[in-house]
């Protein structure tokens, strides 16, 4: 399948993709998008010039309404833009409504209304057990029977480019008689794949791992910051908390799941067999290769295809008790890892918690993130026909801890 549209070569975004956005241009409000090459086509005023019945949910500054209507909906308007963009008849129709990408700014895709983050890669886990438990087993006794997670906080998902104040908070090394207060010293990113959830459940509603299509509408790139020293701390007995909520930063792009057809493989074996309400006909693992750059320098190639849980079971996990969903809802994976240090998904994995300094073509080393640095996190999977699909990128710059606001 061709696109009338100019792609250039290597662009993450080919007529395979269509990932969706919020774009403003100019003045005018924000409102829906899709990328294709390296413009993004103005969604509202096409529909409307064609009086579609979905045309109003693409003049909204977010795009819960587009993903509350359903997979029928979502299928179908795929396939309107894609004829649209492959059939030079529609030609003079579409190309006034295609924007250069570097002439629009990008805003917050969608509004999240619950945020949960997972610990799905087998690898992470175990190499953070050795590191922050070395007396005991690297994973604990649940780990292999449920995919483990926290609920963590909605309003501080934000979009990519987002400025990343190092966080305050209490720490306590081994060592310290007592803990102290002031700027994270052990900052660091995660490398995860988040899931943007459509449709809606009622309360007490369950999703089987083979609902997963019928409810998550796409998948963005998430960077889940992580300030180690407050999190060592604070997460016995209960887990993160201010070391992580802080900022978590997602890609402006949402690829839909229906895009990733191509990627969609068997996930690693299983063992012990996992209850059968993990168990489904279309639990599916992606093949997904992650890269991360440390001030533009690729320091690790992480790869989602290792990943032990799958999508579809942190969603049936994450239901089975009759927690409803909502549209806007973004679940995470959790730090995507491989075995080998190329392909840790994070600086404590790289540098052994600090002890061994990652260092950089500078020459500067780093045991965890500087005021400065800047991280980009970017993705692409297979394709029809040998294509590659991008995922886009998500990026954060750290910035110094601002200063206590005083009293009132």
């Amino acid at each position: 399948m061709t696109t009338w549209v100019h792609v250039p070569e290597g662009s993450a975004f080919g007529v395979h993709s269509l990932p969706y956005g919020v774009f403003s241009h100019g003045d005018e409000d924000p409102r829906i998008g899709v990328a294709i090459g390296s413009y993004v086509l103005d969604l509202a005023p096409l529909a409307a010039s064609e009086w579609a019945d979905f045309a109003s949910v693409f003049t909204a500054p977010t795009l819960n309404p587009f993903l509350g209507l359903g997979r029928q909906a979502w299928h179908a308007v795929r396939q309107w833009i894609t004829e649209r963009l492959t059939d030079e008849s529609y030609r003079a129709l579409v190309e006034p409504e295609l924007l250069p990408l570097d002439q629009v700014r990008l805003h917050m895709p969608f509004e999240v209304a619950d945020y949960v983050d997972f610990y799905a890669s087998e690898h992470h886990a175990a190499n953070l057990g050795r590191l922050f438990r070395p007396d005991e087993p690297p994973l604990p006794p649940n780990w292999k029977h449920l995919p483990v997670g926290y609920h963590g906080r909605a309003g501080t998902v934000s979009v990519s480019g987002t400025p990343l104040v190092r966080p305050c908070g209490q720490r306590k090394a081994p060592d310290d008689a007592a803990p102290t207060f002031g700027p994270s010293a052990r900052l660091d990113y995660e490398v995860e794949v988040g899931f943007v959830v459509g449709t809606p459940t009622r309360l007490g509603q369950r999703v089987s791992v083979d609902q997963v299509r019928d409810h998550v509408f796409g998948v963005v790139l998430v960077n889940d910051w992580s300030a180690r020293d407050l999190q060592v701390w604070e997460t016995r007995p209960l887990g993160p908390f201010l070391g992580k909520s802080f900022l978590t930063s997602i890609s402006p792009w949402v690829v839909p799941l229906e895009a990733l057809e191509a990627a969609m493989i068997d996930p690693p074996a299983q063992d012990p067999r996992p209850l059968p309400y993990l168990a489904g006909k279309d639990n599916f693992g992606l093949d997904v290769d992650l890269e991360v750059r440390l001030n533009g320098q690729v320091i690790a190639r992480p790869r989602y295809s290792e990943m032990y849980w799958t999508p579809a079971q942190m969603l049936a996990h994450l239901t089975v008790n009759g927690a409803a969903l909502r549209t806007g809802d973004l679940f995470a994976s959790g730090t995507v890892s491989g075995p080998e240090p190329a392909a840790y998904g994070s600086l404590i994995e790289l540098t052994s918690a600090g002890a061994e300094p990652l260092t950089l073509a500078d020459g500067t080393t780093r045991a965890f993130l500087h005021d400065g640095d800047q991280v980009t996190i970017s993705a692409t999977a297979p394709g029809p026909d040998g294509t590659r699909i991008g995922l886009g990128e998500v990026t954060g710059t750290v910035c110094p801890c601002l200063p206590a606001s005083p009293p009132t």
